[in-house]
Formats: C-alpha cells, structure tokens, sequence
C-alpha cells in the first residue's frame, strides 16, 4: 500500500545537491518516480527562486504549472511556470537597515536579498569560491542600504566559516527577536527573515493551497534554517549529514548523506516502497 505523503519539500544545498552542487542522478530518478506517482516535490531553498532555475531543470521541474518552489527561507512561493509569485513576505527595509549596521562591527560578509539580486558586502575569497556556480551576485561597499531605497527587501544574512563565532552574534539582536525569525545554514550562515517567515510556514501555507493535510506533507533537510519545516511536516527527515546538534529534533535520520542520494533513499523508504 502506498504511503499517503503527497508533498515534498526539500532543502538543496548539502540536501538534494551533492559537493559538486549538482542533482545525484539517483535523486532525480526518485524525483521522477514520485511525481508519476503525483507526489509534488518542492525545492525549499534560503536562496532567491532565480539562482536555482539549473536545479528545477536537472529534476524535471523547470517552467512547468502547478510545480512549485519555495525560496529566501520561506519568503517566496512561486509557481515555477514563469516564476509566477504566489506568496511574498518581505522585511521591513528599516528593519533590513538595522540588521546590517549592527554586523558591520563583526568579523562577517552580508548578503542583502531582492527579488532578483543577491547584494554583497565584505565579500572574501573563501566565500566566492562557496558561491561559485550556485548564485549570481553584485558586490557593494556602502555602509548603508540607502541604494536600495524603494525596493523589496526579503532576507539580509551575515556569513562566517567560523559557526561559533556566529552564535556568538545572535546576542546582538536580542532586543529585536519578536521582529525577526534567525536561523543558521550550510554551517557559515546566520541568517534573517520577517517574523514568521521559515520554511515551515511555508510549507504548510503550499499545503494549504494544494489542499493536503498536513499528515500528508513530508520535509527534508540539514541545517538550521531547515528545522521549522521539518518539525512543521507529517514527517521530517534529516540527511546522514544533518547537523549534529539538529538530528534529534528530526523524526528519522536517513542513513545516506547528500553524496550518496539521500533524497533517493527517503522517496524509496516513506513514499514508493514504505516496506523498505
């Protein structure tokens, strides 16, 4: 009997994406054997919709109706026909303008997001080589945001290899949590939406527009910015590579890693062949 999971959501990077930032063929093969099955896979992405086009691709799902992307953490739902938005939840730009003054005293590289442009500042060479072939972006050396004046801003983020030292900055913005949802990924990013913006909100908000129960909605992932969703799911997973700190916040741990297939083996295990 087939399992009832009737949405996927899933991170990509060091989820659904191997080292070499690409789809393992195993994975798009499951992919396909779930969508035939008309189970929806929705990549769930930190990123803009626009940097990940070449991933929709490699698993079938490029520019077609009724697939589905959430990115930016959760502050997008697109239609991936023409990237069609069906939900946006922007960051107040003074909000926005905040976070970043207070990171300019820190040791960090800050992304600010746009719809359609990822805004660096303080770029290093550590981290256009972690970028390479997975974002386009521009660089800018102002001190404030003014540039941006009149434009959607969606996430601002700080990044540093260093994770600790990272925690150590959430305590500069404790005064404004009940303003912000923070949260880590790829263990170099500490990471700022709109309150109530994450993953899981979203996922659940897609399940809702799909009309699927929760019970029916499946999430996997990784890190930190991915544990909304995977604690908001009927069932959420975590890949063998899942950070350590997380994975007994997650309902299973998969035995396999983002380089061995794992999005293959929860697809095999809980929807096409839940005897495995």
């Amino acid at each position: 009997m087939m399992n009832e999971y009737k949405l996927i959501t899933c991170d990509l990077d060091e989820t659904l994406l191997n080292t070499e930032k690409k789809v393992p063929q195993a994975n798009a093969d499951a992919i396909a054997d779930a969508r035939n099955q008309g189970i929806k896979f929705v990549c769930a992405t930190g990123r803009g919709y626009p940097s990940i086009q070449g991933t929709l691709k490699e698993i079938g799902a490029f520019d077609l109706p009724e697939e589905y992307t959430i990115s930016f953490n959760g502050g997008v739902i697109t239609e991936n026909r023409n990237n069609r938005i069906l939900h946006m939840e922007p960051m107040d730009s003074d909000l926005a303008e905040l976070i970043f003054q207070r990171g300019l005293p820190y040791d960090v590289c800050a992304h600010v997001y746009t719809p359609d442009t990822v805004w660096i500042w303080h770029i290093n060479p550590q981290e256009k080589a972690f970028l390479d072939g997975r974002m386009d972006y521009r660089e800018f050396e102002d001190t404030n945001l003014n540039f941006l004046k009149g434009q959607t801003i969606i996430k601002v983020l700080f990044e540093n290899t260093d994770y600790e030292y990272l925690k150590s900055l959430e305590a500069q913005f404790d005064d404004i949590r009940e303003q912000v949802d923070i949260s880590y990924s790829s263990n170099r990013y500490l990471e700022f939406n709109k309150r109530g913006v994450n993953k899981g909100a979203a996922l659940l908000r897609l399940a809702d527009l799909l009309n699927i129960p929760r019970e029916g909605t499946m999430a996997i992932g990784d890190n930190f910015n991915d544990l909304s969703m995977i604690q908001a799911a009927g069932l959420g997973l975590g890949v063998a590579n899942t950070h350590p700190d997380m994975k007994d916040l997650c309902d299973v741990i998969l035995t396999r890693t983002n380089d061995e297939g794992a999005v293959a083996e929860a697809i095999s295990r809980f929807c096409l062949n839940p005897q495995f």
